[in-house]
């Protein structure tokens, strides 16, 4: 009934020397009774405090028990049949019969009672050997890892595994190592023609990801020749499907050629680049002719803005460091009375296109309540990353308005100031930001001149580190100088003092760049965006076929980057006037899922924003293409290298779907040959096992009421 093998008990030998003196301990306190009972009822006793203490020990030497169960199962072949749209490409080979005419005969041989059919493209579904010829063959791409990974916890006693198909994978990974693992021998039987026809495709495009607008960048393409030696073919380079460049190529001898481009971006932004070559008589697919990639163009520059409540030396001083800089842009708003600024400029659109902003003695008395919310608004809304000096004729009043953005806050407010210097320990000099060409470094910022602070309170922030602390006549203090902060996607630095340009008027004259290193490092750091953002939603790929499902990820954290799984979270896909919603389902730790299914190809433009309580967590947004070039019609050819390997590495065989003689002999050897049972093992802790307490209690229980229901002392 239970199919039990063998069982087997793993247990100390000291258990048996200490099962000696319980048994004779139990036998020895119901040999005598006071008041006497009966014999039966004495063994009774006995052998309730025996068992007890038995389980006891059990306990204490922690017995486990090994029980072996043959299970009896029966060995199953299993065929794949490819269901994807390349099986309907007409090379005069009758790829569409000759798949179902090899179907009609498995199931109508010697192996067809013990044998599962499934179908596979983008997904993997088991079918009925007769629904086999009412399959559309209108999978978008076909993908092998994804047959592998559907049967890896498959049950059943895998005998072998048939794949009927054209052997040409157009999405997931080579899945000969999969394959491998599976422990049964795959027959392969190929679909279509194996011969090379003539030709002419883009194999490869190689450029870097991330490049940075109005500068020159390479791109390398790999082109494939087969048949049209010495011809000429003409290239046409699209940038958002608009037209950059058109060549005419020589095309050489060999099978493969390379062609270098120069793309020139005058945009920052995410870029569609589309590669076309031009149709050449005779070829045998068009499909392959254009090749599609996106590509993330940056800012050439990073704009720096500095913001100054009013002129000062720190202005003057920090703006040349920053302009000696050929990688920034900087501009400079500088406040020099009510309403007046030094420069004329539309301070609305520098502020909103800045990519870091350098606060100098900001705001100060003469500062408008409209440039300070819109300074607010930039750091909090828009998380531009900002550094921070209390230079003189900063207004403190006006700064508990950017305070919240702030890495420190004000304690308590009092008058005067005092001349401090920064002090560094060796730990905190390991901080990146406080790098610079001074062979001692930490000595050289021990030593830097006195600087001006205010005698407010101020303090670091929990979640912000303290860089630099501030010591006065060579006294230190617990109190920060400069403190920097982290918290999500927001960065901020902050100088709680002013005349910090002493500091380079001194170290100028050793040629150390202690301040210039400090400004420009601490302008990295902030500038650099970080891989994670609080919300990030992204196609599972950038490009899919003509009625493949598209499939959405996200992740939504909070600010302290906290998974965020109850978000309400939405993706508006839109083409042309086309639009769609995208409902994001959360499946765990933070991760949302979802899909669209849509049948026209074009450029799509998503965007989603994730909500939790009313309030916006985060945004994101990004483009994806269908239909650009449909995968499974470009390559026409069998790949039959691919299909003899995976059988020849796992033990198989292959043929071709019109000539497959002899292969359901060896299906059946196999199947003679495989095991029809496995020995399952299983061990229980019984020292860890709940019900055997109890039961131990129970009985102890059971010992002390029938004594006392009989007296018994």
């Amino acid at each position: 009934m239970f199919n039990i093998d063998s069982i087997s008990i793993n247990l100390s030998p000291y258990f048996f020397v200490a099962l000696i003196p319980v048994v004779a301990y139990t036998i020895y306190v119901y040999r005598y009774t006071i008041p006497q009972v009966n014999k039966t009822f004495r063994i009774f006793l006995t052998a309730l405090k025996a068992t007890a203490l038995l389980l006891v020990l059990f306990f204490l030497f922690e017995p486990v028990v090994g029980i072996s169960r043959k299970l009896v199962n029966e060995p199953v072949n299993l065929i794949f049949v490819d269901d994807s749209k390349s099986i309907t490409i007409d090379d005069k080979t009758n790829r569409k019969e000759n798949l179902i005419r090899f179907i009609n005969d498995a199931s109508s041989s010697a192996i067809s009672g013990k044998t599962e059919f499934y179908k596979f493209g983008d997904k993997t579904n088991r079918i009925s050997a007769d629904s086999v010829k009412m399959l559309p063959f209108s999978e978008p791409v076909t993908n092998f890892s994804n047959l592998f990974s559907s049967i890896k916890n498959y049950e059943n006693n895998i005998s072998s595994i048939i794949i009927v198909s054209d052997g040409v994978i157009t999405d997931g990974v080579n899945p000969v190592y999969q394959a491998q693992k599976m422990g049964a021998p795959i027959f392969t039987v190929g679909v279509g023609d194996s011969t090379r026809k003539n030709n002419l495709e883009i194999k490869k495009v190689l450029m870097n990801e991330y490049i940075y607008a109005e500068t020159p960048t390479g791109i390398n393409l790999t082109i494939g020749n087969y048949g049209y030696k010495n011809q000429t073919v003409t290239l046409s380079f699209y940038e958002d499907n608009k037209l950059v460049e058109k060549q005419n190529i020589s095309l050489a001898g060999e099978e493969t050629s390379s062609l270098n481009l120069e793309y020139l971006p005058k945009n920052p932004g995410e870029k569609k680049l589309t590669f076309q070559l031009s149709e050449l008589k005779g070829e045998s697919s068009v499909a392959d002719n254009k090749k599609v990639v996106y590509v993330n163009i940056l800012n050439n520059k990073i704009r720096a803005l500095v913001i100054a409540g009013s002129p000062s030396a720190d202005l003057s001083f920090i703006k040349q460091t920053l302009a000696a800089d050929e990688n920034l842009k900087v501009s400079s708003i500088t406040q020099i009375a009510q309403d007046r600024f030094l420069e004329n400029v539309d301070r609305n659109r520098l502020i909103d296109s800045a990519d870091v902003l350098f606060l100098v003695g900001f705001p100060s008395a003469q500062t408008s309540s409209a440039l300070l919310n819109k300074v607010l608004d930039a750091i909090k809304e828009k998380n531009k990353p900002n550094f921070i000096v209390l230079a003189n004729g900063i207004d403190y009043s006006k700064l508990l308005v950017l305070q919240p953005e702030l890495p420190f806050f004000i304690k308590a407010f009092s008058n005067g100031t005092s001349e401090v210097q920064p002090t560094v320990t060796n730990e905190q000099m390991d901080n990146p930001l406080l790098k610079s060409n001074a062979e001692d470094a930490l000595t050289t910022w021990n030593n830097l001149p006195p600087v001006i602070k205010d005698n407010h309170d101020l303090a670091a922030k929990p979640e912000s580190e303290i860089l630099v602390r501030m010591k006065i006549n060579n006294i230190p203090l617990n109190s920060p100088l400069i403190v920097s902060r982290k918290l999500g996607s927001k960065k901020s630095i902050a100088v709680l003092a002013n005349d910090i340009w002493k500091w380079k008027l001194q170290t100028a004259e050793k040629k150390l760049n202690i301040f210039d290193s400090f400004i420009l490092n601490s302008l990295k750091w902030m500038n650099t965006k970080e891989d994670q953002k609080v919300v990030s939603i992204k196609p599972v790929k950038k490009i899919f076929s003509l009625g493949e499902q598209i499939e959405f990820t996200a992740e939504v954290y909070n600010e302290t980057f906290n998974p965020v799984d109850d978000a309400e979270l939405n993706v508006d896909v839109k083409l042309g006037n086309d639009n769609f919603t995208v409902e994001m389902n959360s499946v765990g730790n933070g991760i949302y899922e979802g899909t669209l299914n849509v049948n026209k190809p074009g450029d799509y433009n998503f965007s989603g924003q994730a909500k939790r309580n009313g309030r916006v967590l985060g945004r994101d947004s990004g483009k994806f293409t269908i239909g650009e070039v449909d995968i499974e019609m470009v390559n026409t050819r069998m790949d039959k290298e691919f299909l003899m390997g995976l059988s020849i590495q796992t033990g198989g065989k292959f043929f071709t779907a019109d000539n497959y003689s002899g292969l359901f002999e060896l299906v059946n050897d196999q199947t003679r040959k495989k095991s029809d049972y496995k020995i399952i093992k299983s061990e229980y802790n019984l020292w860890s096992n709940e019900w055997l307490l109890a039961l131990a209690v129970l009985l102890f229980g059971l010992e002390w009421f029938f004594r006392k229901r009989s007296g018994m002392i």
